[in-house]
Order: C-alpha cells, then structure tokens, then sequence
C-alpha cells in the first residue's frame, strides 16, 4: 500500500469557510474555521445515531462507526451503502438482518469531542482480544512518522478545531483521516480497512488527540497494537492499555514521548538528539487536544 493513499482535502470548499473578525490588535482579521454538519445514519431500515462531522468520507465513517459499535460483523456482507448529503443520511445495508433495539437503549457518553457515543456494553469483545506480542515500533519510525504526518497538508494546519487519525506501517502513514471529533476519524478508518480489505498485522495508529478510553478500546477492537498521541493520556485510557498490553505512547513532540504501556514493543534505534524539535524552522503545527 502506498504512503499516504488517503490524506485530508484542506482545499475543499465544503470543509471550511472563510470568516471575518478581530486579532489581538483590533485589526480586521480573516481566519478559516472548520464546517461541521450532521449526519444521520441508518443500518438497514433502522436509525442508529446523528453524528456531528465534517461530511467527507461517509461511507468509511458509516460502516467504522457500525464495526467499532459491534453492530457489523468481520464476515457480514454490505449489500449497498447510500449516501444523500442533501438530507445528511447514510443508509448501510446488510445481508444479514439486524435488530439493535435494545442495544441502543443502553449507551453511554464518551470523553470524545462532539459528544461521542458508545452504544451497548463499554467492554464487549474487549477482553477477548489478544494483541500480537512481537509487534515492534523502532524510535526511527516513530521521528519519520511524526515529521511527515505534520507536515502534510490538513485541516489540522489549515484551521484547527480538528482531529486526525493515521494508519501507518512502519515508517509510512498509510491513510489520514480528520474529524471534528477523534472517534469519528478513528471510525473512518477502521471502515476504509473493513471495505478495503486492510488487515491490521503490522499496522499502528496515530492521533492528535488524546489518549481516552475510547481511543483505546478503538484501537483495541481493531486489533492494533501500538497506538501514538502528540497528546496526553486520560487515567482509564492508561488502566485499559495496560490491561489489554496494548503499546500506548503519549506526548509525541519532535524528539519526546512517553510510554505508559507496552514499552517492550520499543526498540530505541534512533539517537533523539538528532531530531530537529517541533516549530523549529517550519510554522507549527496546531495542537489538537
């Protein structure tokens, strides 16, 4: 798979809008900000959830959402998906017939931004995974990966307000996603990886945001070992990666991070002091928590 075969549309005119205000000086100002929208989704004939997105890819976004709820099956077949963004509805439609009536009467409220949603049980399927133990991430990856993914054209750079998830093998980012929220880019993924036929061996993530419970059972559920914030780390984030030895690696700025779990995954192969420190020769990069 080629590097970066997905990347964000920062000059898409549906993403942004231009608008006007004031800087710290008084002076007239014109700044991009992010759209957001929503964005109804059903499974089959039945309504699962509104969710507030950014509306590009949502059909990576309908069927991710539905695999890291447990509402899709690894083997079930998707017959059609149909997207109408003049009513903001996606409509997945299975083989298989679901009913999730009672699953949906149960839900609980994520940490996410955009008020993420996890319906039926927090923990299903989660302590039944078992992730691969000889995954490796080498520290050379990790400075390649961080350098290129923010300093790729995004959102992320363009206006802020945004989260970004990357799937990355080795040292090359594969897809890049953005969301307003960071369940939703997360989600994005995992239904490029269920419609593309990507499997997770060897792969790892990468986020701007931080580093929730949610993210992690995400990460989890999608059977990938190594997860990567330029973010921090919420306590039952940490509690649940180390619970699931899943790789959890936090505050990955230039040359720095740190690892709360996970860390015998790491083999420490680049000399840090050879890193050129974020903001040094380039204009920053928004930070995205």
């Amino acid at each position: 798979m080629k590097e970066f075969a997905v990347l964000p549309k920062p000059d898409d005119p549906r993403l942004t809008q231009r608008v006007i205000g004031q800087d710290e000086k008084g002076e007239k100002v014109e700044t991009s900000v992010v759209v957001e929208r929503p964005l109804t989704l059903f499974l089959n004939g039945q309504e699962i959830v509104t969710m507030m997105t950014i509306g590009d890819y949502p059909e990576y976004l309908a069927v991710g959402y539905l695999i890291n709820q447990n509402m899709l099956r690894p083997d079930d077949q998707i017959t059609g998906i149909d997207v109408d963004m003049e009513i903001d509805t996606v409509v997945v439609r299975t083989r298989r017939k679901t009913d999730f009536e009672e699953k949906l009467k149960k839900k609980t409220l994520t940490s996410g931004c955009a008020q993420g949603t996890v319906f039926g049980d927090l923990m299903e399927k989660f302590e039944d995974i078992a992730l691969p133990k000889d995954a490796v991430l080498k520290t050379s990856w990790l400075y390649k990966l961080t350098k290129k993914i923010n300093t790729a054209p995004s959102l992320y750079l363009e206006a802020g307000a945004i989260h970004g998830c990357v799937l990355c093998e080795e040292d090359r980012p594969l897809v890049y996603m953005e969301d307003v929220g960071r369940h939703n880019a997360i989600d994005k993924i995992a239904g490029y990886m269920f419609l593309e036929g990507i499997k997770p061996e060897g792969k790892l993530f990468y986020t701007t945001g931080r580093l929730t419970s949610e993210m992690v059972i995400k990460t989890v559920q999608m059977r990938i070992p190594i997860l990567v914030s330029r973010s921090g780390f919420t306590a039952w984030g940490v509690e649940l990666a180390r619970k699931a030895n899943l790789t959890l690696i936090g505050r990955a700025k230039g040359s720095r991070f740190i690892v709360l779990s996970g860390a015998e995954r790491i083999v420490y192969d680049a000399d840090a002091r050879t890193v050129v420190e974020e903001g040094r020769g380039r204009k920053a990069s928004v930070d995205g928590d």
